[in-house]
């Protein structure tokens, strides 16, 4: 459950290709936007660069989000004596297991989510502590505009979809009609400056980089569509509103955003990189709940994690760092040699540092756009959805709970739970209504998808990450005019470093998280 195109990386094969990726390859992958190097040299997860001398030499960690908890856990395999502050009771930031609502060993991933085929870093630590990837089923339906279609009938009930000036049965990627000069520019612009063709690569050694693109070189008129919105460019180019509306329950819903708040050049590039995009899923999750990785993460490094304890206030010259924070209501201070800033932007950016870091590091943390994310697990006594003439048990909608899906295909009982993902404008509105107000609306809507479904509701449970008092936001993405942010918000800073998905080539994501802090801890690895 991601963003549209926040950054892109290269995709395997050959850039100008018109294959199909699947939705998630489609936002996680193709050119990220930002200048320089996709990656440190010499990261790699099975050569780990050791410490010269780490001996006593304390490294402060701000965050036990999968990104503080990678970079600990890497740091402290090498020798380094570290110390990990948390303002939670618990690690993992946005991974987020809800257990005790349920009945009958029932749970729901109210955060992070879904393990792609290429999240190599999650697989690599899961497999390490005994975790499995359960599979995802594919979409099974859609539900628009009071309408239900089966997804293998779209093709043949295309005539039917009530959408403007569509192309063909697919509801994603009409949008590419408008914008396909600009990609035909960029394919021009490749060929010109012999760039043709690209390898994902990531530091667990399954790929390699072959080359990168310099965002800031691309033809002037190509960059300057980060200064407008997708649905600035969109309404420019004669796109019909549906056509808008389509991209904001498709494409934006990834994005956490609206199309009126992210940078037209994000998707431009994105369909550059992807050559399409479908709703195929190659996604999956942890077998028994995704909270067991930071959990297994948080048991090695033990006593080295210290809970409850925000962090307020961040100072330092040449001899090194202090970081203050509340200890059972007292501020108290801890000091380091180096300090790993594993914290969401949208916190950081109400921590007091002094002196400040350079301006146009403070702009980015100051700016950088979030989206809203609003997921709601609905337990049924019955899992109906599965029964025959059911629409199915993972269903598309344009409904205010956007994507609805059998979060409990896994999990023993008759009992199952729905699981729904919202964001954007209509997560901002179910934000703010009481959670029974809520619950009354999911009840309402799984009723239109699925008539039966009052009769076997029991009750459910929400979560809203902008109103999260650690996080007030759910994961970033490329606004309007932030094509660089992520180069400049990962870029070390004296004895600073940087980590989180908002940093990461594979941003919005667990594997983003984990890949930035293994890269924090290499960093640091490399300087001692």
């Amino acid at each position: 459950m991601r963003q549209i195109i926040p950054y892109f990386l290269p995709t395997k094969g050959n850039a100008m290709s018109n294959e199909k990726s699947t939705r998630r390859e489609f936002i996680k992958t193709g050119l990220f936007l930002g200048a320089g190097a996709l990656l440190p040299g010499g990261l790699a997860l099975t050569n780990m660069i050791q410490s010269k001398n780490s001996d006593d030499r304390r490294i402060i960690i701000i965050g036990a989000g999968l990104a503080g908890l990678a970079c600990a856990y890497d740091l402290w395999q090498a020798g380094f004596n570290i110390i990990l502050l948390e303002a939670r009771s618990r690690p993992g930031g946005r991974v987020r297991t809800y257990r005790d609502p349920f009945a009958d060993g029932l749970y729901a991933e109210m955060g992070a989510e879904y393990v792609d085929s290429e999240d190599h870093y999650v697989k690599k630590y899961a497999k390490e502590f005994g975790l499995s990837i359960l599979k995802a089923k594919l979409y099974d339906g859609v539900y628009v505009r009071g309408k239900k279609f089966r997804m293998k009938d779209l093709q043949s009930l295309r005539h039917q979809l009530p959408y403007a000036d569509i192309e063909g049965s697919n509801l994603f990627g009409q949008e590419k009609k408008y914008i396909n000069h600009y990609v035909e520019k960029i394919q021009t612009w490749s060929k010109q400056n012999s760039i043709s063709s690209f390898s994902i690569h990531d530091s667990s050694g399954q790929k390699k980089i072959k080359n990168s693109i310099n965002i800031n070189n691309l033809p002037q008129d190509i960059l300057d569509l980060d200064n407008l919105s997708i649905a600035d460019l969109l309404r420019k180019e004669g796109a019909h509103k549906d056509i808008i509306e389509l991209y904001t329950f498709t494409s934006a819903t990834e994005s956490t955003g609206r199309p009126g708040t992210l940078s037209a050049l994000s998707m431009v590039l994105g369909h550059f990189m992807a050559g399409g995009f479908n709703e195929e899923t190659d996604e999956g999750r942890i077998h028994g709940g995704n909270d067991q990785l930071p959990k297994a993460f948080a048991k090695s490094l033990a006593d080295k994690i210290l809970y409850r304890r925000p962090v307020k206030k961040i100072e330092y010259d040449n001899s090194g760092v202090e970081v203050s924070f509340l200890e059972n209501g007292n501020l108290t201070s801890v000091k380091g040699d180096k300090c790993a800033i594993a914290m969401p932007v949208s916190i950081l950016r109400r921590t007091k540092i002094s002196p400040a870091f350079a301006p146009d590091k403070m702009h980015c943390i100051r700016e950088q756009s979030y989206g809203h994310v609003m997921k709601i697990a609905m337990q049924f006594k019955r899992r109906f959805w599965d029964e025959p003439g059911s629409l199915g048990q993972r269903v598309f909608t344009d409904t205010p709970l956007r994507r609805v899906y059998h979060h409990s295909i896994d999990q023993p009982g008759p009992r199952g739970i729905l699981l729904s993902f919202t964001s954007g404008a209509d997560a901002e509105k179910l934000g703010r209504m009481s959670d029974l107000r809520r619950m009354k609306v999911a009840k309402s809507t799984c009723r239109e998808i699925w008539q039966e479904a009052p009769r076997y509701w029991e009750d459910g449970v929400s979560k809203y990450w902008n109103e999260d008092p650690w996080m007030r936001a759910s994961y970033s993405m490329v606004g309007v005019g932030q094509k660089d942010f992520r180069e400049i918000l990962s870029r070390k800073e004296g004895l600073f470093h940087f980590a989180g998905e908002h940093t990461s080539i594979h941003r919005s994501s667990m594997n983003g998280a984990i890949e930035s802090g293994l890269r924090v801890s290499r960093e640091i690895q490399r300087d001692n």
